[in-house]
Formats: C-alpha cells, structure tokens, sequence
C-alpha cells in the first residue's frame, strides 16, 4: 500500500493529533482530580467516624469499669 500523503498533509494530521490527545489528557486529569476529591471527602468521612467510634467504645468501658467496681464494692 503505498502512502500519497504530502509532508503538509502529515503535519495536518500529526498537528490535529497532537490537538486531541492534549485534550484528552487534560479531560483525564480532570477526572482524576474528581476522583481523589471523593477519595478525600470518604477518608475524612471514615476518620471521623471511626473517632467517633472510639469515643463511645472509651465511655462504655468507663461505665462498665465504674459498675464493676461498685458491685465489688458491695460484694466486699
């Protein structure tokens, strides 16, 4: 198969190549700053709710301590 293509008609074509992957690399990026905003957003959400999670595991062990110690202190 031969190639008829003049130099101006392949840098026509590589020029608009070139145009479409630029763009195609800027709309990705753009997808992936989305991406790791939500990844961000779930991580935060994710923090504060196993903090949130260790704080009512701290006080129930407080209260169960407190009661145990106070049947002990009955039992005594």
């Amino acid at each position: 198969m031969v190639n008829n293509k003049s130099n101006r008609d392949m840098i026509v074509e590589t020029n608009r190549d070139v145009k479409w992957i630029c763009k195609t690399l800027a709309e990705m990026k753009g997808s992936i700053d989305d991406h790791e905003g939500r990844l961000r957003n779930l991580e935060a959400y994710k923090s504060e709710s196993a903090g949130r999670e260790g704080k009512i595991a701290a006080g129930l062990g407080a209260g169960a301590g407190g009661v145990v110690a106070v049947m002990l202190k009955f039992l005594q």
